[in-house]
C-alpha cells in the first residue's frame, strides 16, 4: 500500500519537472536562438517478490514477481541540433548560421574561458572589438597575416578588434593607370581651335593630394585619321600648375627641362609641323644659329625657355609664334628650325600621334608603331623629388608615380559633330578600374561575408580584409552544457574544442548577415506536452487520494 503512495509521489515531482521544462520552453518563445528541452521518463527500480523459475521436465517455468516503485526523469534532451527560423534585420552584424552536415556555433570569451553560442546579434564595443549585444562577450576569431594582409592566419582564436585605430583608414595609392575612351568626331567643332578638344582626368600621388591632368587633342589630317594629343598642364589641390614650376625651373647642370620629358618623348619619331612664315617676317640667316627679321631688326633668336623669338637689339620686342607663323597654342613647343627649300618653319612638338583605321574607326596605334599606350612621367613632378643624391633615380623619393594611359578605347566615328571621348584615372578590369589610385580612404561601414569574413569598407572605395569570425563544431553538439545567456561550455560527452576552430564554409554552412535565428519552440508541440502533462499530473494525485483512502479503510476495520 505504501508502495503506492510513493509512486505517486514520483510521478507528481518527475511531471512538475516537465512541467518545469514546458514553462521554460514557452517563456523563451521570442529569444535569439533559443533551443527548446524535453523531458523523458524511466521507471525506477522493481521489487521483486518472487525470483523467476526454470521449467522442468513435468512444469513450466515462473516468470519473477516484480513491484514497480515509481517513476524518474530519465534525461532532459536540448534539441541544439535543430536550427530555427530565419528573422530578418537589415544588421550588417546580425549573423545567423546556417548548418549543412554539422552544428556550428560562435566562438565568444566571457573574460575567463571560451563559450559558445547560436546567437548571432553582434556589435562593435568601445574597444572596437566585435562584441554579443546581450551580455559583452568578445566574439573570437583568426587575424590577418601582417605580411600579406589579404590572407588569414588561423591559429588560437582572438578577439576581433575590427575597429582598432590602424583599421580606421585606408591609405593612400598613387595613380598608376589611367585611359581614353568615346569617340572623336572629326567634324568637331573644337577641333578647329586653337586649344582643341581638351579632356583631362584626376590622379592621385601616393599621400593622397589630387592633380587634374589636362590634354589637348587635335585633328592633323583628317583623311588619313591623324589626331595628335598633348599635355597642356597638371595642377595640384591649390590650382598651382607644377607642370609649368617643373619647366620654369633652373637647370644648374644636366639637360634643361622639357615637356617631352614629361609627356611625347616616348614617340619613335619627332613629332613636327610645318608652318608658312607670316608677312613680315623673313630668315635673315640660315646657318646656326638661325636668325629672323622682322621690323626691320634681323637679329631674332628662338628661345626655347619663353617660345618666343628675341632680339638682342635695345627695345626689340619679342615676337610670338602667332606673330611669325600663326601658330596660336605654342605650350607643346620644343624646338623651332627654318626649312630653307619650303621657306617655312619646322616646329617640332612634345606630342604623340594618334593613327586611326580609316576603314574601321579603331586606334592603330598610339605614339609610336605597336603600341596603344603613352607614358605619363609624372614621377618627375610634385613634391619630395629628389634633387641631393645624383646616383640615385629622380623619383627615389617621389611621391607620384609614372602613369600609363592606354588610348586602346578610342574610336574615329562621325558622331553627329559631337566627340564624346573622356579620359578616366585607372583602367577598366572587370568590375574595377585598376591602377586608379586612392585618397586616404575613412572607414563607412563593415561587412560579413558568407564564409565569416569581416571586410571595412572605405570612402576612397578600398575593401579591406579586416578578419575572419571562427566557428566550433562537436562531436556531440547535445551534450553542451548549457550556462544562460544563451551560451554553453563542453562537457565529457561534447567533445573538446580545439582552441582554433573551424572555417564555417568547410562543409558548405554559411554565415548570413542580416538575419538572426529564432527559438525553435514549437509551441503546438508545448502545448499538447502541457495537456498530457497536466493529465498525467492529476492521474498521480489520484494515486495518492486512492492509496489514502485505502489506509483510510484499514484504519476503520478495528472499529
Amino acid at each position: 500500500m505504501m508502495r503506492s503512495l510513493f509512486s505517486g509521489v514520483a510521478g507528481l515531482k518527475t511531471h512538475q519537472t516537465k512541467m518545469d521544462v514546458i514553462g521554460n520552453n514557452i517563456s523563451n518563445v521570442n529569444t535569439v536562438a533559443f533551443k527548446s528541452s524535453s523531458t523523458t521518463f524511466s521507471d525506477i527500480m522493481y521489487q521483486t517478490t518472487s525470483q523467476a523459475s526454470g521449467a522442468t521436465a513435468t512444469r513450466g517455468g515462473v516468470n519473477a514477481k516484480q513491484i514497480g516503485l515509481g517513476v524518474t526523469n530519465g534525461a532532459t534532451k536540448i534539441s541544439v541540433t535543430s536550427s530555427g527560423a530565419a528573422q530578418s534585420t537589415g544588421d550588417a552584424l546580425d549573423i545567423r548560421l546556417s548548418d549543412t552536415n554539422t552544428t556550428n556555433f560562435f566562438v565568444v570569451n566571457n573574460g575567463s574561458e571560451n563559450v559558445f553560442t547560436r546567437a548571432g546579434s553582434f556589435y562593435i564595443d568601445g574597444n572596437g572589438n566585435l562584441a554579443m549585444t546581450t551580455t559583452g562577450y568578445l566574439v573570437m576569431g583568426w587575424q590577418v597575416d601582417p605580411d600579406n594582409p589579404s590572407v588569414i592566419t588561423k591559429n588560437t582564436v582572438t578577439p576581433l578588434r575590427v575597429m582598432q585605430p590602424a583599421n580606421l583608414t585606408s591609405p593612400p595609392e598613387a595613380t598608376t593607370e589611367a585611359s581614353f575612351s568615346g569617340v572623336l568626331d572629326k567634324y568637331d567643332s573644337q577641333f578647329k581651335s586653337s586649344g582643341g578638344y581638351i579632356r583631362s582626368f584626376t590622379l592621385y600621388d601616393n599621400l593622397g593630394y589630387p592633380y587634374t591632368a589636362k590634354f589637348s587633342i587635335k585633328l592633323e589630317d583628317e583623311t588619313m585619321g591623324k589626331y595628335s594629343v598633348s599635355l597642356t598642364g597638371i595642377t595640384d589641390k591649390n590650382n598651382v600648375d607644377i607642370l609649368a614650376s617643373y619647366l620654369n625651373e633652373e637647370v644648374t647642370t644636366g639637360e634643361p627641362h622639357t615637356l617631352d620629358k614629361i609627356f611625347g618623348g616616348d614617340t619613335t619619331e619627332e613629332f613636327k609641323r610645318s608652318y608658312s612664315l607670316s608677312d613680315g617676317f623673313t630668315a635673315s640667316s640660315t646657318t646656326n644659329p638661325q636668325t629672323f627679321s622682322y621690323g626691320g631688326i634681323s637679329d631674332y633668336t628662338f628661345d626655347t625657355k619663353t617660345k618666343k623669338f628675341v632680339s638682342s637689339t635695345a627695345g626689340a620686342a619679342p615676337i610670338s609664334l602667332a606673330q611669325a607663323c600663326g601658330l596660336d597654342d605654342d605650350r607643346a613647343v620644343l624646338g623651332v628650325s627654318y626649312d630653307a627649300a619650303t621657306d617655312k618653319l619646322d616646329i617640332t612638338f612634345a606630342a604623340s600621334e594618334l593613327q586611326f583605321d580609316t576603314k574601321e574607326g579603331n586606334l592603330i596605334y598610339a605614339g609610336a608603331t605597336g603600341s596603344k599606350k603613352i607614358t605619363l612621367h609624372t614621377s618627375l613632378l610634385g613634391p619630395n623629388r629628389s634633387t641631393t643624391d645624383p646616383e640615385q633615380p629622380p623619383e627615389i623619393n617621389q611621391a607620384l608615380s609614372d602613369i600609363s594611359i592606354d588610348f586602346a578605347q578610342l574610336m574615329n566615328y562621325d558622331n553627329g559633330g559631337t566627340s564624346t571621348a573622356v579620359a578616366n584615372r585607372g583602367v577598366p578590369d572587370g568590375t574595377i578600374m585598376r591602377g586608379e589610385g586612392k585618397k586616404l580612404g575613412t572607414m563607412t561601414g563593415l561587412s560579413v561575408s558568407n564564409d565569416g569574413k569581416i571586410y571595412g569598407s572605405y570612402s576612397n572605395g578600398n575593401t579591406v580584409l579586416l578578419g575572419q569570425i571562427a566557428a566550433a563544431q562537436f562531436a556531440n553538439a547535445s551534450g553542451l552544457e548549457e550556462i544562460g545567456n544563451n551560451c554553453y561550455k563542453t562537457t565529457l560527452n561534447s567533445g573538446e574544442f580545439d582552441g582554433i576552430g573551424v572555417d564555417i564554409s568547410a562543409d558548405g554552412s554559411s554565415m548570413n548577415t542580416g538575419q538572426l535565428e529564432m527559438a525553435n519552440v514549437d509551441l503546438s508541440a508545448e502545448f499538447t506536452d502541457m495537456i498530457t502533462t497536466q493529465r498525467g499530473f492529476q492521474a498521480n494525485s489520484r494515486i495518492i487520494t486512492v492509496s489514502d483512502t485505502m489506509l483510510e479503510e484499514l484504519i476503520n476495520l478495528k472499529r
